[in-house]
């Protein structure tokens, strides 16, 4: 045990060495009678801590996640969306950091990260009644810490647990972590965080509209474009119902939509079938892409460019209109599909991969007009579409065996000849 003075500093500072590791601390003590003491007892705790196995050194895991915070906004600028880039952080400040923060980065094995994971699907309701967890001092139910809201599921009415993909983007930016520490050398090795007990997930489509709710739902946005609640919503309404034709006849998702400007639409004549179609030149969270439209989306777009008086730099849509969506949906009670999925703007890019599927367009060429993957269409998309399954080569039958001709008698062979 040493104690010594710092420059510039009033405090005695004490220095050991326990299991191969020089330990350094400040006693905040001016006396060196008293800080003696207090080093002593420090020396003695890290003894016993030692002994018992409980002493870790090297990063927390706090610290990783600040160098990776720090890294990663600097090396993806430009290159990743702003707010994707920001939920890590939320991620980290809200799940990661209360659960893992104090730890040494060695302690993450397969098993704690395990128990967070048990841990995030039971802390947010009491296991025994299902009910929300109150605060203990308040009697509240405990909110979102980014929403302030309970959260509830919208079919049971329970404490809502988070969602498959909601942990999956946390486990990413835990894995995010680790690498940066890795990389820093103060992690050997990446655990595996691989859940386990975990078979192949259920393959259940995107919300979309069939056919006859697609007609619904424009028939009730065109009606209210006609004749708005009030007169003032005029141009909103005929905007949503415009929204609505575009976005199910180009594919493109609602942020793409929002960024296109007048001048990144183009109306051509397609060589192949001679209809007017839409050339759009897409930027989105893919880059820059191209998109050729169905000639259902002309008029729509020349509609809203009458409507404003559109020039090159102005925006077409800009972002969708979220409560007047909700509001229509839920009159029609086309909010929630069959198996309970949202159905949310993201769905009228569904709605025209589906139909592209069902009118037999080739994968492929969709896959790339809404710059996306063939593999992706196939999972979520084509797997519940009944056109893409062919009956002609599903109902074979076998024909009947034709009657077997006697066979020709066999004469023995003369070896002697």
């Amino acid at each position: 045990m040493q104690l010594y003075m710092r420059p510039k500093s009033p405090f005695w500072q004490c220095a050991c060495s326990v299991g191969g590791k020089q330990l350094r601390t400040s006693t905040k003590e001016e006396s060196l009678a008293r800080a003696k003491d207090v080093a002593r007892d420090w020396y003695l705790g890290l003894l016993g801590k030692y002994q018992a196995g409980e002493l870790k050194t090297g990063t927390t895991f706090r610290k990783a996640s600040e160098y990776f915070l720090n890294e990663y906004e600097i090396i993806t600028e430009g290159e990743r969306n702003a707010d994707y880039v920001a939920s890590h952080g939320m991620r980290l400040r809200v799940h990661l950091l209360p659960f893992f923060g104090d730890k040494v980065v060695t302690e993450i094995t397969p098993g704690l990260v395990q128990e967070y994971r048990v841990h995030r699907m039971t802390s947010r309701k009491d296991p025994k009644t299902c009910e929300p967890l109150r605060d203990p001092k308040t009697g509240e139910p405990l909110r979102d810490p980014k929403t302030n809201r309970i959260l509830k599921d919208h079919r049971t009415g329970v404490a809502k647990r988070p969602s498959r993909t909601t942990l999956h983007h946390e486990i990413i930016t835990l894995r995010h972590v680790l690498k940066a520490a890795n990389r820093h050398g103060w992690l050997p090795y990446l655990p595996d965080l691989s859940a386990p007990y975990k078979t192949s997930g259920k393959i259940s489509h995107r919300a979309w509209f069939s056919p006859e709710e697609y007609k619904a739902l424009y028939a009730a946005t065109r009606e209210r474009a006609k004749n708005p609640i009030k007169e003032r919503w005029r141009k909103e309404c005929e905007d949503l119902h415009d929204y609505v034709l575009f976005m199910v006849n180009t594919g493109l998702r609602p942020d793409e939509a929002g960024r296109i400007e007048f001048r990144d639409v183009a109306i051509v004549t397609d060589e192949a079938t001679g209809e007017r179609i839409l050339e759009i030149e897409v930027r989105g969270k893919r880059g820059v892409g191209y998109c050729k439209s169905m000639p259902g989306a002309v008029l729509p777009f020349q509609r809203v460019v009458k409507r404003y008086a559109l020039q090159p730099k102005d925006r077409v849509f800009g972002l969708p209109q979220r409560e007047l969506i909700n509001k229509i949906l839920e009159d029609l009670d086309l909010k929630f599909d069959r198996e309970g999925n949202r159905r949310t703007a993201y769905s009228l890019r569904h709605t025209y991969i589906s139909m592209r599927l069902m009118e037999g367009a080739d994968i492929y060429q969709v896959a790339k007009n809404c710059r996306t993957s063939v593999e992706m269409i196939e999972k979520y998309y084509a797997s519940h579409i009944k056109n893409m399954i062919d009956a002609s080569a599903i109902n074979v039958r076998r024909s009947a065996p034709s009657l077997k001709t006697k066979s020709a008698t066999r004469r023995p062979t003369n070896l002697n000849s």
